[in-house]
């Protein structure tokens, strides 16, 4: 019962980065954006939110900085998809590797490596932290209580807002949206922009809050896991949600087994989300139509001088 508990408990922890993170890139994909770079846009997220903590000590603001330095660098990747017209997927790959070299620098030059950092404090939602069993899931940071009011705002600006319908619109059919009257250069950028600040809060979430430090390529393929939630939402963010629980459930259990004695091969252990994710892929991909929910223009360039 105990180890029942104590994996209840850390299991929000462990999703909340799945979470934003496919957040994020269902954001940026229903606007007809291919997002790959989530992995290195996590890496920028964390560098600055732990950056910023080492440097002036605000536990408060570092998960603002991830967000922004997220958001800063997404706008390379604009400038190559929507200015230049770069292939996306090879775009994508060229931003996680340009991240990663850049962080694993920074980092490394400011001193910024293996650094603790405080992070922020528990808070309890009473008198749900009382319930027996399953008490600890109500003792969280608040980020994760935050994520759920994140989704919930996210779901009501796509399915029940103006915006949110002309940003699905310029998804499904960008030369359409052109011919209404809608910005479709614009809504992709805002898109690319709001998703990649959500994906640099999931990479802060890890650095300052989980893992209390940086440390170079510290995702672990996080961000790639991100990609693979989104395909098995069907680019639905309530089934990301579910999804992400399911990863963090897995990954939480991990280390509450080694505590509990159950002895499991090391490299057996490190694969498991990993296998998780292949077997995901492969039932979405023997599912019927499993790109029905896709957006109609994922990965398209947008011309405005042709039309299908």
């Amino acid at each position: 019962m105990e180890l029942l508990t104590h994996w209840l408990g850390n299991a929000p922890d462990f999703a909340v980065p799945f979470a934003l993170a496919a957040l994020g890139l269902i954001i940026t994909e229903r606007a007809g954006v291919l997002a790959l770079g989530a992995e290195g846009l996590m890496l920028v997220g964390a560098l600055a939110g732990v950056g910023l903590q080492l440097t002036l000590g605000l536990s408060g603001l570092s998960l603002g900085a991830s967000m922004l330095a997220a958001a800063a660098v997404s706008l390379l990747f604009a400038l190559m998809v929507l200015v230049l017209r770069i292939n996306q997927v090879i775009a994508g790959l060229a931003l996680v590797f340009f991240c990663q070299g850049l962080t694993g620098l920074l980092g490394t030059v400011l001193g910024w490596t293996n650094r603790p950092v405080s992070g922020l404090q528990a808070v309890e939602l009473w008198p749900l932290s009382e319930l027996p069993l399953v008490g600890k899931v109500f003792v969280q940071n608040p980020v994760v209580f935050l994520t759920l009011l994140i989704f919930i705002a996210v779901v009501w600006l796509l399915q029940a807002t103006q915006t949110g319908l002309r940003l699905r619109a310029v998804g499904e059919n960008p030369q359409a949206a052109d011919a209404a009257g809608i910005s479709v250069l614009g809504y992709r950028l805002a898109a690319i922009v709001l998703g990649a600040a959500l994906i640099g809060l999931a990479g802060g979430y890890v650095a300052v809050l989980s893992t209390k430090m940086w440390i170079a390529d510290m995702m672990g393929g996080r961000g790639w896991i991100a990609v693979s939630l989104v395909i098995f939402a069907r680019w639905s963010p309530w089934r990301a949600l579910a999804g992400a629980l399911l990863f963090g459930s897995i990954e939480a259990l991990i280390p509450q087994l080694a505590a509990a004695g159950v002895r499991l091969p090391q490299y057996f252990v490190l694969m498991t989300p990993y296998a998780v994710t292949l077997l995901v892929m492969v039932w979405v991909a023997q599912a019927s139509h499993p790109s029905r929910s896709q957006p109609g223009a994922l990965g398209e360039p947008f011309i405005r001088e042709e039309r299908r």
